[in-house]
């Protein structure tokens, strides 16, 4: 049970920071579209946004998964 609980945790966590993650991408590329950016690179950048977004979710998966404290 003490182990359920503890995964339980952890994808609750990482998945509440992986939409506050999300959320401050998706300014960036709010951002980038305004000065000018992205309508000749949009795909371009949605690609790399979106592999920023994958590398720090494995990141924080990582390191909640092996650091999170025991019940």
């Amino acid at each position: 049970m003490e182990a359920a609980l503890r995964g339980l945790a952890v994808f609750l966590e990482v998945a509440v920071l992986a939409g506050i993650i999300g959320s401050l991408l998706v300014g960036v590329k709010l951002i980038l579209n305004d000065i000018g950016i992205g309508p000749k690179y949009n795909k371009a950048l949605g690609i790399a946004l979106a592999a920023v977004f994958c590398v720090i979710t494995v990141f924080f998966t990582a390191h909640l998964a092996s650091f999170y404290p025991t019940v």
